[in-house]
């Protein structure tokens, strides 16, 4: 994935002020998402710790990067890896707030360690300078690149086989928030900041992806209960074969 996102960025016909626009919008989904589902989850009398995450995070990673790929070629891949490296950024940061309470040196080694991250800041910083990469490393990172979206996607089924089902009525209401209400914040984000086209099409249908599997490994990291989160991951990924053809088809 880092060798992906690299040469994504660097070798990207994008404009800054394209990149700008879309990581604007993944950072108001995340916010917008941040308040609806705190406040969801105070009215179900849920935990805001364990619950939150898997709302506020969807899947654009694992799942929406080779389905943008598979869809829209690697425009569409571009413009999602930004997306999706806004909503790492979040996770690490007020991902971790909400769970622990409070920033920890443990959530800033994670995010510092990330791989992922680097090559984020790498890539911008080459795309800043007037240097040009010689056409062998070009190759290597793009050979190394194109197996990251068919792992990412064999990576989602092989950690969905793990999850255990446990279902509550709270359930319902939260999958209708990740879902319906994240298509709706991302129509707000997507009028807010004037997207269309290609940019409009990936922030409606990623920000009504299915839970980010990662939602289901935090709480472990931080002794809570996951129950809630791999729940809805599981539910919402198997709910995804008929989610994302209808946001596709909303996206027009």
């Amino acid at each position: 994935m880092p060798a992906l996102i690299f040469i994504s960025l660097t070798e990207s016909n994008l404009t800054g002020q394209a990149i700008a626009d879309m990581a604007k919008a993944s950072a108001l989904v995340c916010v917008l998402l941040f308040g609806a589902a705190i406040l969801w989850a105070k009215l179900a009398k849920e935990d805001i710790r364990s619950t939150v995450p898997p709302l506020v995070f969807m899947n654009s990673g694992f799942l929406g990067i080779p389905l943008m790929k598979l869809w829209g070629g690697m425009e569409a891949m571009n413009l999602i890896l930004i997306y999706d490296q806004v909503q790492g950024i979040f996770m690490f940061t007020l991902g971790i707030l909400v769970i622990t309470g409070g920033f920890s040196k443990k959530s800033i080694f994670s995010m510092l360690h990330s791989p992922v991250l680097w090559s984020v800041v790498l890539g911008f910083l080459f795309r800043l300078t007037p240097l040009s990469m010689p056409q062998s490393l070009v190759e290597s990172f793009t050979f190394a690149g194109e197996a990251a979206s068919p792992l990412a996607a064999f990576a989602l089924g092989v950690s969905i086989r793990s999850i255990k089902f446990t279902f509550s009525w709270n359930l319902i209401t939260a999958l209708i928030l990740r879902f319906a209400g994240g298509y709706l914040i991302g129509y707000l984000a997507v009028m807010a900041f004037g997207l269309t086209g290609l940019a409009r099409t990936v922030v409606l249908v990623s920000t009504a992806l299915p839970s980010a599997m990662f939602t289901s490994i935090l709480p472990l990291r931080y002794g809570l209960p996951n129950q809630f989160a791999s729940t809805m991951v599981l539910t919402s990924t198997l709910l995804g074969i008929l989610t994302i053809p209808l946001s596709f088809a909303l996206a027009g």
